[in-house]
C-alpha cells in the first residue's frame, strides 16, 4: 500500500503537469504577406500571451484542454479574432494568419514582458492617415510613449514633450481666451498643441497627461492633410488619448511631492463581452509656484466606449471634460518700441522668487472634447471612417502680465526702463469647434504595382466669442517688488476698481474650413515607394462689424496644398533613404487699414501664406527593432510670410537645419530615448521693415536642443532612470533689437533622476527634477523663470 501511494502522486503530478503542456503557435502577416513584427496575440479572458518576433511567428505555451478565443491586434490593422480548441495536449499549429490595414480603433494592449524597446512606438494612423510603418514613411515624426511618460513620473504636458527633439518651449499655457495653450518651437516656428486623436481640438490652459496614451509631434508643414487651423510650418502636436480595450483591469495612483504637489488618479476599464468596452478615466492635481504666490488645479473625467456590432463595424466614443484653476505665470513682456537697459538676466537683476500677483487673482478654464468614430471594413481591401469630434472652451478670471515701462496708461505714471507695469484684463471668452471628418483607405494593384490610397474631406467650423474687459492699469513696480506707483495691491476689488468704466471687447469670430484630399502611396519595388497627395481647401471668415465704416469683415479664400515623398530601403525593413517635399499654408485674417493723412478706412485683404519645405534623412529599424533612429535634413521657405507691424505681406524667412533621435534596447533591461537638433533662421528679405533683414526669425527660440533618458530595470522589479534636457543660449527680442536691442535667454542643462520597484500589480517610485536646482528660463518677447529643484512621490496599484 505504501509502494502505491507515491505512484500514484507521481502519476496525478505528471497528468497535471501534461496536462498544462499544449501550445499554440502560428504567422502573422499582411495583406501582402509580409510578416509582422511585434503584433499582440492574446487568450481572452486568461493572463497569457505573446508577440509576434520579426518572421511573424508567435507561440503559447503551458496550456490546459479547452476551447480559446485568440485576439490578435496590431496598431493600424483591423483586430482579428480565431477560435481554437486543444485536445490530448496537441500542438495547434494555426498557420498563417493574415490581418488586413484599417485605422486605429482601439488602444493597444501591449505585453510589457515581451516589448522591449519601451520608448519606441513608430506605427501610427494618424501621420498620414493611413497605417505606415514609421520605416515607410518619407515624413518624420516623433513619439512620446507612456512608457516613457511612466519612466519620468511625467506630471505636466510641457514635461512630456522635452522628450521630443528640436522642440522648445517659447510660452507656459495660460489660459487666456482664443490661444491659452501653451506655445512652442518647432524648426523655427510656433506651434500650439491643437490636434486631438488626429481631429482638431481644443487644448486651452493645462493638460492633464493622466488621460495621454502618446503624444505625436509630426514635423514640417503638414497643410496637405491637417489643413492650416492646427499645424504651424514647423509641424504639429497630436495627443493620443486613453482608449478601451478588450479585458478588465485599471489602475489607482497618487503622488505627492515638493510645493504641496498633490495627484489622485483612477482609471478603470471594462469589458462587458467581447462586443463592449467602456473605459472611465479621472482625477484631480494641484501645485503651488515655487515663487511667494500662486498655483495651479486641475479635475478631469474621461470617459470612452467602443462597440463592436460585427467583425466589420465599429463604434467608439470618447469625452474629456476638465476644469481648470490657476493664476498666472510670470511674464515679463519686454518694451519693443524703445531701447532696454538691460540686455542678460544678469542686468535685470530680477527676483525669481517674487511672482508678482496673489493666488486671488486667479483664471478658470473649462474645456470639453469630445470624439465620435465609425470604423466600417467595407471588404478585406477597403475601409471607411467617419469622425464627427468637436470641444468647447471657456476663458474667466483675471488675465494678467507684466508690461516693461510704464509709458501709456497713466500720464502721471513715471517712465523708468528698468520698472515694469501690470495690466490685467476681466476674461469672458469661449471658443467653440465642430469637426467633420471622412477618410477611405484602400489597397489595390494597378499594372502590378501596389497602391495604399487615403480619399478624404473634413469640415471645420470655429467661433470664438470675446466679451471680456479692455485693458487696465494697476501699478508699476521694479523686479524687486517695490512699489514705483498706482495701487500698492494685488487683489480683485483693486482690479475691479481699474478695469471700470474702460468697456468690453465685444468680438465675435467665426472660420469654417472644407477641405479635401487624396493621398497615393505606390509601391514600385519592395524596397522603393513614392507618395503623392494634394489637398484643396476653402477658409471663410466672418469677422467683427468696423466701427468707422459699419462694415462686416468678410474674407473667402482657397488654396491647393500638394505633397511629395520617396522612401528607398537598401535594407528592407531595417534601413531606408527618405526625401519629401511638404506644403504648409495660412490664412491671413483681413485687416482694416487707416489712411492717416486722410482719415480714410479701408479693408485689406491678403493672399494665402506658403511654407514649402525640401528634406531628406536617414532612418534605421535595426537589432530586432532594439535600434531605432531617425536623422534628417531639412530646408523650410516662407516667401510671404504677413508682419504684424507694418500690415504688410512680405516677409522671407528661411528655416534649415538637422534633426536626430534615437531609441534604443542594446541591453536587456536598459531603455535610452535620446534626440538633438540644430536650427538656422534667418529673414532673408523684409522690404517694408528692412531692419528685419539678417535677423534670426523671432518664434525659433535656440539654435540647439538636446535630451536624454536612460531607464534601466534590474534584478527583476527594482529600476533606476536619470537623464537630462536643455538648450542653447538665444536672443528673445530678435524679431525687434534694432529698436530694442538683445535680450539673451541663457542656455542651459537640467539632469533629473528616478527610483522605482515595478511589479505586475504596483509600482512604488520617487524622482528629482531639476538636481542641480538651476535657475533657468524660456521666453518669447517675454521672460518666464521655470521651475526650481522638486521631488515627487508615487504609488500606483493595477489590477
Amino acid at each position: 500500500m505504501k509502494s502505491i501511494i507515491p505512484f500514484l502522486a507521481f502519476f496525478l503530478l505528471t497528468s497535471v503537469a501534461f496536462s498544462q503542456n499544449a501550445s499554440i503557435s502560428g504567422t502573422v502577416t499582411d495583406n501582402n504577406q509580409t510578416p509582422l513584427l511585434g503584433v499582440n496575440v492574446l487568450l481572452k479572458n486568461t493572463s497569457k500571451g505573446s508577440q509576434t518576433d520579426e518572421n511573424g511567428k508567435f507561440e503559447i505555451n503551458k496550456l490546459q484542454n479547452g476551447d480559446y478565443v485568440i485576439s490578435i491586434s496590431y496598431l493600424g490593422f483591423k483586430t482579428k479574432e480565431v477560435q481554437a480548441t486543444i485536445t490530448n495536449n496537441q500542438t495547434l499549429e494555426l498557420g498563417n494568419i493574415t490581418l488586413f490595414e484599417g485605422n486605429e480603433i482601439l488602444g493597444e494592449v501591449v505585453l510589457e514582458g515581451n516589448r522591449r524597446n519601451k520608448f519606441s512606438r513608430k506605427r501610427t494612423a494618424y501621420v498620414s492617415k493611413m497605417p505606415l510603418k514609421n520605416i515607410e514613411n518619407s515624413q518624420v515624426y516623433n513619439t512620446i510613449t507612456n512608457q516613457l511618460m511612466i519612466s519620468q513620473s511625467v506630471n505636466t504636458f510641457e514635461d512630456a514633450l522635452k522628450n521630443a527633439s528640436g522642440i522648445s518651449k517659447l510660452w507656459s499655457s495660460t489660459g487666456r481666451s482664443g490661444d491659452g495653450a501653451g506655445y512652442y518651437s518647432s524648426r523655427g516656428f510656433s506651434v500650439q498643441p491643437q490636434l486631438v486623436n488626429g481631429v482638431a481640438g481644443i487644448t486651452n490652459g493645462f493638460i492633464n497627461p493622466s488621460n495621454v496614451e502618446r503624444v505625436e509631434v509630426i514635423k514640417g508643414p503638414s497643410g496637405t492633410l491637417f489643413g492650416s487651423t492646427v499645424t504651424s510650418y514647423g509641424g504639429l502636436i497630436n495627443i493620443i488619448t486613453k482608449k478601451p480595450y478588450n479585458t478588465t483591469g485599471g489602475e489607482i495612483l497618487v503622488s505627492g511631492g515638493t510645493n504641496d504637489f498633490a495627484k489622485l488618479n483612477v482609471d478603470v476599464n471594462v469589458a462587458a463581452n467581447d462586443k463592449f468596452s467602456l473605459r472611465l478615466n479621472g482625477g484631480f492635481q494641484q501645485e503651488d509656484s515655487f515663487q511667494d504666490a500662486g498655483f495651479k488645479k486641475s479635475v478631469f473625467i474621461a470617459p470612452s466606449i467602443s462597440y463592436k456590432l460585427n467583425n466589420n463595424l465599429t463604434f467608439n466614443f470618447s469625452y474629456e471634460a476638465s476644469a481648470n484653476e490657476q493664476t498666472n505665470e510670470t511674464f515679463l513682456f519686454l518694451n519693443r518700441y524703445g531701447p532696454l537697459a538691460f540686455d542678460s538676466i544678469e542686468d535685470l537683476n530680477y527676483d525669481t522668487n517674487l511672482s508678482f500677483t496673489n493666488d486671488d487673482v486667479t483664471i478658470d478654464n473649462v474645456t470639453q472634447n469630445y470624439r465620435g468614430e465609425v470604423a466600417w471594413k467595407i471588404s478585406d481591401n477597403w475601409s471607411s471612417q467617419t469622425l464627427i469630434a468637436g470641444g468647447l472652451a471657456k476663458s474667466l478670471g483675471f488675465y494678467t502680465y507684466l508690461w516693461n515701462a510704464a509709458d501709456y496708461s497713466d500720464p502721471n505714471a513715471p517712465v523708468g526702463t528698468e520698472n515694469f507695469s501690470l495690466y490685467a484684463q476681466d476674461t469672458n471668452a469661449r471658443t467653440k469647434t465642430v469637426n467633420l471628418q471622412q477618410n477611405f483607405t484602400g489597397t489595390f494593384k494597378i499594372a502590378g504595382l501596389e497602391n495604399k490610397l487615403l480619399v478624404g474631406f473634413d469640415y471645420l467650423d470655429s467661433k470664438i466669442i470675446d466679451n471680456s474687459s479692455n485693458w487696465g492699469y494697476l501699478h508699476t513696480i521694479n523686479l524687486n517688488g517695490d512699489l514705483i506707483y498706482g495701487e500698492p495691491e494685488i487683489n480683485a476689488d483693486n482690479l475691479n476698481a481699474a478695469l471700470s468704466g474702460l468697456g468690453f471687447v465685444d468680438s465675435d469670430v467665426r472660420q469654417n474650413v472644407l477641405g479635401a484630399y487624396v493621398s497615393d502611396v505606390i509601391k514600385i519595388l519592395p524596397s522603393l515607394s513614392v507618395m503623392g497627395s494634394v489637398r484643396y481647401d476653402r477658409f471663410d471668415y466672418q469677422g467683427d462689424r468696423n466701427t468707422n465704416t459699419d462694415d462686416d469683415t468678410e474674407y473667402t479664400e482657397s488654396t491647393f496644398s500638394p505633397k511629395f515623398g520617396v522612401v528607398y530601403q537598401p535594407i528592407l525593413d531595417k534601413v531606408s533613404v527618405f526625401a519629401n517635399y511638404q506644403n504648409g499654408f495660412s490664412y491671413v485674417n483681413p485687416q482694416y487699414i487707416t489712411d492717416f493723412t486722410t482719415g480714410d478706412v479701408s479693408l485689406q485683404s491678403y493672399d494665402v501664406e506658403q511654407a514649402n519645405q525640401f528634406e531628406f534623412g536617414v532612418k534605421t529599424n535595426l537589432l530586432d527593432s532594439k535600434l531605432e533612429t531617425t536623422l534628417s535634413f531639412y530646408n523650410i521657405n516662407v516667401d510671404n510670410k504677413y508682419y504684424w507691424a507694418t500690415q504688410t505681406q512680405d516677409v522671407e524667412v528661411n528655416s534649415k537645419g538637422v534633426e536626430l533621435e534615437v531609441n534604443a534596447n542594446l541591453i536587456e533591461g536598459l531603455n535610452i530615448h535620446t534626440g538633438f537638433s540644430y536650427n538656422d533662421s534667418e529673414i532673408t528679405n523684409s522690404p517694408s521693415a528692412t531692419f528685419l533683414e539678417g535677423n534670426r526669425y523671432g518664434e525659433s527660440g535656440p539654435e540647439f536642443t538636446y535630451n536624454f533618458w536612460a531607464d534601466y530595470k534590474f534584478l527583476g522589479n527594482f529600476g533606476v532612470g536619470a537623464g537630462f534636457n536643455g538648450q542653447s543660449e538665444y536672443d528673445t527680442m530678435v524679431d525687434y533689437k534694432a529698436v530694442t536691442g538683445s535680450f539673451y535667454i541663457p542656455s542651459y542643462t537640467i539632469f533629473n533622476a528616478s527610483a522605482y520597484y515595478d511589479t505586475d500589480r504596483f509600482r512604488i517610485g520617487v524622482k528629482a527634477n531639476n538636481l542641480t536646482d538651476e535657475t533657468y528660463y524660456s521666453g518669447w518677447s517675454t521672460v518666464t523663470p521655470q521651475q526650481t529643484r522638486t521631488f515627487l512621490g508615487t504609488f500606483s496599484y493595477k489590477f
